[in-house]
C-alpha cells in the first residue's frame, strides 16, 4: 500500500493553521519544503510567526515566484536564535549550504563578469569568467564587475607586475618559456617556484581586487627600503617597478569625499517593475576600487528591501577584511540594524549605514544612481528586443503565453563517431548558460560509420523528460517542474521533429511539451503533425530568435563534439600499447598532459608516474621510439 502524498500546506488549511500556531514570534530562521522534503526557500525575520504567516494570506501581494512557492510548501522547519544578528549569519550559511532554488533573487545573467581566484589549487589560477561556480568552498569570485574592459585592463597590468603562471598548460615538457625569461612567470611548469611562495604572490594579487591597494603599496615599500639597506639593489628596482605599475593603476579614479582615508560602499538602483538593476561602488581611501553590478527581480518588493538582500548576498561572499566602515544606500534598509549588527561582528569593527540626505556622501549616491539609471536603459533596451522576439513567437506559433523558458537541442558526429547531444536554454530570450546539458549518445548503433539523429534525438529528448512521463504515468499529472520548457526547438526537418514527436507520444508527454524544428536551409519552422512549415519570414523577429538559439545549440554539441573526439584520438595510441590499461592511461595524462610529452619523455621520467614501473615505461618508450 503506498502512502498517500502530503499536500501541499495551502491545500490543507487545518494543518497550515496547526503549523502556523507552533512557530513561536521570535527572532530565528525558516525552511520552506516540499513534499518530497527538497528545501524550497531559507528565509530570516525577527518574528518567526508573523513573517511565515504573511506568505498564506494574499497571493496578490506576493511576487509570481514567491506565489510558485508558496504552492509547493509541504512543511515548515524553523531555528531559534537569540538575537536578529544570528538569524541574518545563520540564514546566510544554510542558503550557502543548500542554495535553495526560490532564494535566488540576484539574476545570473552572465551580464557582468567576476574574477577568481582559484586558492583550492596547490598553484591557483587568476582568470575572468561571467559563470560562478558552486565548486570549491575555498575559491574566491571577485565582482560582478560592470566594466569588463576595465577589469581585463586591470588583470593584464597585474600580470605585467606580479610574476604569475601566465599559460593553463605549459608549452614546454623540460623547460620554462619565455615568460620565465623575461621576469613575467616564476616558472611553475617546472617546479621552479614553491608552491607557498607563489601564493604569497597571488595573495598580493587578491589585495588589489580586495580594494586594499594602498595597504599592499605600504608593505612592497617597506619590502624595498629592506631590499635597498641589504644592498639588494636588485629586488629593489622590481619592488619600486611594482610600486609604480600599482599607482598607475587606479590613476584617474579619484573620488571627492570630506574623508579620504575611510573606506565606503555606496549602493543604488533604478528599477522597471519588473527588474531592477543594482550599482555598488567601492571606494577605499579616496579611489574608486571598484564598481560591482547586480540585476534582481523587482516585482512587488520595495526598494529598500531590494537593496537590503543584495548587500545581504553581496557580503555573504566577501572576506571580512573587504567590509568598509561605512555603507551608503540610496533608501532607508528595513532591517539596517540587523545587517549594521552582522558586519560589525564579521569585521571586528563598527559598520554604519548611512542614508545621506545632502553635501557630499549625498552626492556619491547620485552618482551611483545616475549610473544605474544608465544600466537600466541599456538592459531595457536588450529586453525590449527580447520581448518582441518572444511576442512574435508566440503569435507565429499561437502559443498561449510568452515562450519564457525555450529549449535547443542538436547533435554533432562525424559519420556517427563520437555522438553527442547538446541541450541549450534561453530564458526570456538571453542564454541560461547554468541551465546548459550535454549528452552522450548510448545507442549501440549510432557508431563510426552509422549515424541516425533521428533516433539520437529521440534518445535524448527520452532521456530530458524521462522522469516527467514516469510521474504522470503514476499520477495523471506533472508538478514541481520548476525547470519545465515552454517550448522545445529541434534543429532539423520534418524527420527529425517526427522521430522526438513519437518518444514524447510514448511518454504520454505530446500534450505537456510544446515542440518545433528549424529546419537550416530555409529556417523553416514545422510543427507536429503538419507537412507544410508554418508561413514566415526569416528575418522576422521570432524567428531570428529560435535561430540564434539553434546557432547556440549547435556551437554547444559541436564544442562536446571535439573534446570527445579529441579524448579518443588521445587515447586510442596509448590503448595499442600492451599492459596499458584506462587507469593507467588516466595517470600518464593527467601527469604530462599531452600525447606530444609522452611520446618525449624517457624511460626515467615514465616510471615517476604512479603505476608506472620501469618495464613498462621501457615499453612505452618503445612503442614510441621503435
Amino acid at each position: 500500500m503506498q502512502d498517500t502524498p502530503t499536500l501541499p500546506l495551502i491545500k490543507d488549511s487545518e494543518r497550515l493553521e496547526n503549523r502556523l500556531k507552533e512557530i513561536p514570534p521570535v527572532p530565528g530562521v525558516y525552511l520552506m519544503r516540499d513534499r518530497d522534503d527538497r528545501i524550497l526557500y531559507i528565509g530570516k525575520s525577527k518574528k518567526l510567526r508573523s513573517r511565515v504567516r504573511s506568505y498564506f494570506r494574499d497571493s496578490q501581494s506576493l511576487s509570481q515566484r514567491i506565489e510558485r512557492m508558496v504552492q509547493q510548501v509541504a512543511d515548515i522547519e524553523f531555528i531559534v536564535t537569540d538575537t536578529e544578528a544570528e538569524a541574518l549569519a545563520l540564514e546566510a550559511n544554510l542558503v550557502k549550504q543548500h542554495q535553495p532554488y526560490f532564494n535566488v533573487l540576484l539574476k545570473d545573467d552572465k551580464k557582468y563578469p567576476y574574477l577568481c581566484i582559484t586558492w583550492s589549487e596547490t598553484y591557483p589560477r587568476i582568470f575572468i569568467t561571467r559563470k560562478r561556480k558552486a565548486g570549491s568552498a575555498k575559491d574566491r569570485y571577485y565582482g560582478p564587475y560592470v566594466d569588463a574592459g576595465l577589469l581585463r585592463s586591470t588583470v593584464h597590468l597585474v600580470k605585467q607586475i606580479f610574476p604569475l603562471r601566465q599559460r593553463p598548460q605549459p608549452l614546454f615538457k623540460d623547460r620554462p618559456c619565455l615568460n620565465y625569461d623575461i621576469g613575467r612567470c616564476p616558472g611553475v611548469c617546472q617546479g621552479l617556484i614553491d608552491a607557498e611562495d607563489y601564493r604569497k604572490t597571488v595573495q598580493k594579487v587578491a589585495m588589489v581586487f580586495q580594494g586594499r591597494t594602498d595597504e599592499l603599496l605600504d608593505i612592497l615599500k617597506q619590502q624595498m627600503e629592506a631590499a635597498a639597506e641589504d644592498l639588494n639593489f636588485e629586488q629593489a628596482a622590481r619592488l619600486r617597478d611594482r610600486i609604480q605599475g600599482l599607482q598607475s593603476l587606479h590613476a584617474g579614479q579619484k573620488v571627492s569625499l570630506p574623508d579620504d582615508r575611510l573606506s565606503q560602499d555606496a549602493i543604488a538602483l533604478s528599477s522597471n517593475g519588473d527588474r531592477a538593476c543594482i550599482q555598488l561602488f567601492q571606494v577605499r581611501a579616496g579611489q574608486l576600487v571598484g564598481r560591482l553590478g547586480f540585476v534582481a527581480e523587482a516585482h512587488t518588493a520595495e526598494p529598500g528591501a531590494i537593496l537590503q538582500r543584495v548587500l545581504e548576498e553581496h557580503y555573504r561572499n566577501v572576506d571580512s577584511v573587504e567590509i568598509p566602515a561605512e555603507i551608503l544606500v540610496q533608501h532607508e534598509l528595513p532591517e539596517a540594524d540587523i545587517l549594521g549588527d552582522w558586519l560589525s561582528d564579521r569585521k571586528g569593527r563598527k559598520v554604519s549605514i548611512l542614508t545621506p540626505q545632502r553635501q557630499t556622501k549625498a552626492e556619491l549616491i547620485e552618482m551611483v544612481a545616475k549610473n544605474a539609471d544608465y544600466e537600466m536603459a541599456r538592459m531595457q533596451k536588450f529586453s525590449d528586443r527580447n520581448a518582441e522576439a518572444m511576442q512574435d513567437l508566440a503569435e507565429l506559433l499561437d502559443l498561449p503565453e510568452l515562450p519564457r523558458r525555450i529549449e535547443g537541442y542538436d547533435i554533432s558526429h562525424v559519420q556517427g563517431s563520437d555522438a553527442v547531444a547538446s541541450r541549450v536554454v534561453f530564458i526570456d530570450g538571453l542564454p541560461a548558460n547554468q541551465h546548459y546539458r550535454r549528452y552522450k549518445i548510448r545507442n549501440p548503433e549510432v557508431q563510426s560509420g552509422h549515424s541516425d539523429d533521428f533516433a539520437s534525438l529521440a534518445e535524448v529528448l527520452g532521456r530530458r523528460f524521462r522522469d516527467a512521463g514516469n510521474q504522470k504515468r503514476e499520477t495523471g499529472k506533472i508538478e514541481n517542474t520548476p525547470d519545465w520548457p515552454d517550448l522545445v526547438m529541434i534543429d532539423g526537418g520534418k524527420g527529425q521533429l517526427s522521430a522526438v514527436v513519437e518518444v514524447l507520444r510514448e511518454m504520454d508527454l505530446l500534450e505537456d511539451v510544446r515542440v518545433v524544428s528549424l529546419a537550416k536551409q530555409r529556417e523553416e519552422i514545422f510543427q507536429p503533425g503538419e507537412s507544410l512549415p508554418i508561413p514566415s519570414d526569416a528575418e522576422q523577429p521570432g524567428v531570428q530568435l529560435l535561430r540564434r538559439l539553434r546557432d547556440e545549440a549547435h556551437r554547444f554539441a559541436v564544442t562536446f563534439h571535439r573534446q570527445q573526439r579529441t579524448e579518443r584520438m588521445r587515447r586510442s595510441r596509448l590503448d595499442e600499447i600492451p599492459g596499458l590499461g584506462f587507469e593507467r592511461q588516466k595517470q600518464l595524462l593527467a601527469h604530462f598532459h599531452s600525447l606530444d610529452y609522452i611520446s618525449i619523455a624517457t624511460p626515467e621520467q615514465l616510471a615517476e608516474v604512479a603505476g608506472i614501473g620501469p618495464r613498462l615505461a621501457q615499453q612505452i618508450y618503445e612503442y614510441f621510439h621503435p
